[in-house]
């Protein structure tokens, strides 16, 4: 009875643990954009004037242009983008079975460019990986995120938030500190949002163009004058699962608008 009652003890402080693993629980999620102003809320609101539809518009004539020495565009594979891409966003990073490795989306769109296409490979940050990123994304606006973290995942879960908790740089910061610890209240001009990645790829004022949720990282990190990963880098990625699990239950914006 004894070794029974220790169990179930156990198995309830397991429980208890788990539950408190999401230091912001579901009901006090907030997209970025509650902490914007009224004039960003309305460009995101609006198609007509959310910039970031411009990038639309060329992802949806890259998906149906030809590629490569294969001669195929993504909707000789996928066919309408609106119909099979519809949630496919919602579920990235995730991990890839062929290389087995972590892919965020903009890896997934690289990776069908090069191996099924037999096209050369798009930069990071390019105006067509953005394009396309952000295309796909789209077909999923509105869906909550629903992140995948398993036997496949965990360690790189794991990575990612023991980066998101980890002092950086010579601010020796912590992105809990602005995120978690101090969200809503003042910085200079700015509120400090809850930092989902839920808008990316996003339009900022500040850039004056679109950019992905690696390029918003790793701006934070140069930020507090910490050492900025490569674009692509498996440590960003790691992170961006991480900021996935943290928001899962949040909407897609894709294209979003921040300032």
């Amino acid at each position: 009875m004894q070794l029974r009652a220790l169990v179930g003890a156990t198995l309830l402080c397991a429980a208890v643990a788990g539950a408190q693993e999401r230091a912001l629980p579901a009901s006090s999620l907030r997209s970025g954009l509650e902490f914007s102003g009224g004039d960003v809320r309305s460009m995101q609101g609006d198609d007509a004037a959310n910039p970031g539809m411009l990038w639309i518009e060329r992802g949806e004539k890259l998906w149906n242009a030809p590629a490569g020495t294969a001669d195929r565009s993504c909707a000789s594979c996928h066919g309408a983008a609106a119909s099979s891409m519809r949630g496919v966003a919602t579920h990235y990073p995730r991990h890839d079975k062929t290389t087995g490795k972590l892919f965020d989306l903009e890896a997934r769109i690289s990776d069908c460019r090069t191996r099924r296409q037999q096209a050369s490979a798009l930069q990071r940050e390019s105006e067509d990986l953005l394009a396309l990123t952000a295309y796909v994304g789209y077909q999923s606006r509105g869906l909550p995120l629903a992140v995948v973290i398993d036997d496949t995942t965990r360690e790189a879960f794991e990575r990612g938030r023991a980066f998101y908790y980890r002092r950086h740089g010579q601010m020796n910061m912590e992105c809990a500190q602005c995120h978690e610890q101090n969200w809503g209240k003042r910085l200079l001009r700015e509120t400090l949002s809850q930092g989902h990645g839920t808008a990316f790829p996003a339009y900022r004022l500040e850039w004056q163009g679109l950019g992905s949720l690696q390029r918003r990282i790793r701006a934070c990190l140069f930020g507090i004058r910490a050492e900025m990963p490569a674009p692509g880098a498996e440590e960003l990625t790691e992170i961006e699962l991480f900021l996935a699990w943290r928001a899962e239950g949040l909407p897609l914006e894709t294209p979003g608008v921040r300032r």
